[in-house]
């Protein structure tokens, strides 16, 4: 009976031995395999995403050809289109935006000193040469005398118009009149244009109004218009304008890496070739 009472405890000590080895293995295979949960979350992690502000042609569209490029580097480039020129600038000093990608430097430059911000140019893009533009003329020559022309409203590219004016032989400006000159420094005028001042979005609507004979407008609302700058502007600047449309960001995150390589790709050469072939000289690489 002794005997028996061994036996039976010796089974017994051996089972829960056994027991305990299983259950120790078990635990070894769990800790040494991640759960496929945190895997992803890792992968997520590691995908890194740029919000860009931008106006829709050329700026967003030379974005949205980048974009595969960026994304085969693990860069989701997230495009936010706007129609004016003034909250991208707003949105990228408030972080709401990484970067910006709409204006020339001039304008930059006096934004930042009306405003007192500090957003600093990464890369020079491309220029877009202001044109001259009618739908009741064909010609400079046709213009009449007292009709009304129509200039952007903003500091630098109003300034930018009246310099294009004179550059055609419709008004002569005072001599030393910089980027920020206006219709006060205008000091010859020999057919009496009426020269009027709206917000650059809306230049190329007053085209059909009765009232106005011509319009300078920006190329991006003149794209935007379905206006050709090469074949429909009776003037257009040449390709030695200053006003290279740039990336824009926070001056403390101007050695940004994501945005660096976003600079790298916006001025590769299958982005410039992209800018000949799909605008035709109303686009030019300024890189």
């Amino acid at each position: 009976m002794h005997k028996n009472k061994n036996i039976l405890s010796l089974i017994l000590i051996c089972f829960l031995a056994f027991t305990l080895v299983l259950a120790g293995c078990s635990g070894n295979n769990q800790s040494s395999q991640p759960p496929a949960q945190n895997e992803g979350s890792q992968q997520t992690a590691e995908k890194k995403t740029v919000k860009i502000g931008a106006t829709a042609i050329p700026h967003a569209e030379i974005l949205e050809f980048i974009k595969p490029k960026l994304a085969e580097k693990g860069i989701d480039l997230q495009i936010e289109v706007f129609n004016d020129y003034v909250q991208p600038n707003l949105a990228t000093d408030s972080g709401d935006l990484d970067a910006n990608y709409f204006q020339h430097i001039p304008y930059l430059e006096t934004f930042n000193k009306e405003r007192n911000l500090n957003l600093v140019t990464i890369t020079k893009v491309h220029i877009e040469p202001m044109g001259i533009y009618s739908s009741k003329a064909t010609s400079l020559d046709e213009l009449q005398e007292g009709q009304t022309i129509a200039i952007p409203n903003d500091p630098t590219n109003g300034g930018r118009a009246l310099a294009l004016l004179e550059t055609a032989g419709i008004i002569k400006l005072k001599p030393g009149t910089g980027i920020l000159g206006t219709v006060d420094d205008v000091i010859e005028n020999p057919k009496n244009f009426k020269i009027t001042m709206i917000d650059a979005a809306q230049l190329p609507r007053v085209l059909n109004d009765p009232k106005v004979t011509g319009a300078v407008i920006n190329t991006n609302y003149a794209l935007e218009a379905g206006l050709n700058p090469t074949k429909d502007a009776l003037f257009i600047e040449d390709k030695n304008s200053p006003y290279s449309n740039v990336l824009v960001a926070k001056a403390e995150r101007a050695n940004d890496p994501v945005l660096k390589q976003v600079a790298e790709e916006l001025t590769s050469e299958d982005v410039k070739k992209f800018i000949e072939e799909r605008y035709q000289g109303a686009v030019v690489p300024a890189f």
